[in-house]
């Protein structure tokens, strides 16, 4: 049985699919892609971004992609947007790095979902721990998070 997260606590009562694999210290979405053998483009990596006044939102985008800046910008109404600090993000999120889930953060942040996830039938994220990730429909992840679907990834 999977660990106890506060990602999965909010799953309760919804079809998904909890995914385990060994944890790994860095390239932590390529790592679940090759562990579980996956597809790079089904699997969101979770990014915590800061905004003008240190303002926080999550991004989820595809491991086989990298998140623009600039799109989410936009996406989120501000002029600009940074990678947040480590610290931040986790302090934020409740979650360690390589393991933050867009579900069950301890702060509730604005969320964002590259778009295109929607023409996926599920999607993988994080399960809130490194070495565990969830499998679900995007609709269902963008309900359960407060998310909006947006165009945020480039490559």
């Amino acid at each position: 049985m999977a660990a106890k997260t506060r990602a999965l606590d909010v799953l309760a009562g919804t079809d998904h699919e909890v995914l385990t694999y060994s944890p790994s210290q860095d390239h932590f979405g390529q790592h679940s892609v090759d562990e579980l053998g996956l597809d790079a483009s089904a699997v969101f990596k979770t990014l915590v971004v800061e905004g003008p006044g240190g303002v926080l939102a999550i991004c989820c985008v595809p491991v086989a992609s990298q998140l623009s800046l600039k799109k989410a910008a936009k996406a989120l109404g501000w002029k600009r947007a940074e990678m947040a600090q480590p610290a931040r993000a986790e302090r934020a999120t409740g979650y360690i790095v390589g393991g933050i889930s867009p579900l069950g953060t301890i702060t509730s942040l604005p969320t964002l979902i590259d778009a295109s996830a929607t023409a996926l039938p599920t999607i993988t994220v994080s399960a809130g721990r490194r070495g565990l990730s969830v499998r679900l429909a995007p609709g269902v992840l963008a309900e359960l998070s407060g998310a909006q679907f947006a165009e945020i990834s480039s490559g």
